[in-house]
C-alpha cells in the first residue's frame, strides 16, 4: 500500500520571465502581511507618553522639524517630520499614553 503524500502549499513566482515553483511554510497564512510605507502617517515606534506637541493642524513643517516628544522608558524621543508638508491632523495631546504603532499625526506632503 502506498503512503498518502501530504500536499504542501505551493506558489509560483515569476522573476525576469522565469517561473519558479516554491513550497510555502506551514505558517504562511499567519505571517504578518507587508504594508507599503506611508510617510504621511506619523506613528509611535514604541509605547509611551506624549510629553510635548510642537505643531498645530494647518502648520507647514520642513523635513527634520520636531513634531512632538514621546517619552518611553525614561527616554525623551524627538519625533521628526520625514518630509516637508502641512500638518493635516494631530491625533494626540500632551500627557496622553500611546501604544506602539498608534497614529499620532497625519501630514499632507508637499508636491515640490
Amino acid at each position: 500500500m502506498e503512503a498518502k503524500k501530504e500536499k504542501k502549499p505551493t506558489a509560483f513566482l515569476n522573476v525576469d520571465g522565469t517561473e519558479y515553483k516554491t513550497i510555502l511554510p506551514e505558517d504562511f497564512e499567519q505571517l504578518r502581511k507587508y504594508h507599503m510605507p506611508e510617510p504621511e502617517h506619523i506613528r509611535s515606534f514604541i509605547a509611551g507618553t506624549i510629553q510635548k506637541v510642537n505643531v498645530k493642524e494647518g502648520q507647514q513643517v520642513k523635513k527634520g522639524e520636531k513634531l512632538l516628544i514621546l517619552e518611553a522608558m525614561k527616554m525623551k524621543n524627538r519625533v521628526l517630520a520625514p518630509l516637508a508638508g502641512k500638518v493635516r491632523k494631530v491625533y494626540v495631546k500632551e500627557g496622553e499614553n500611546v501604544i506602539k504603532n498608534q497614529l499620532l499625526i497625519k501630514l499632507e506632503l508637499s508636491k515640490a
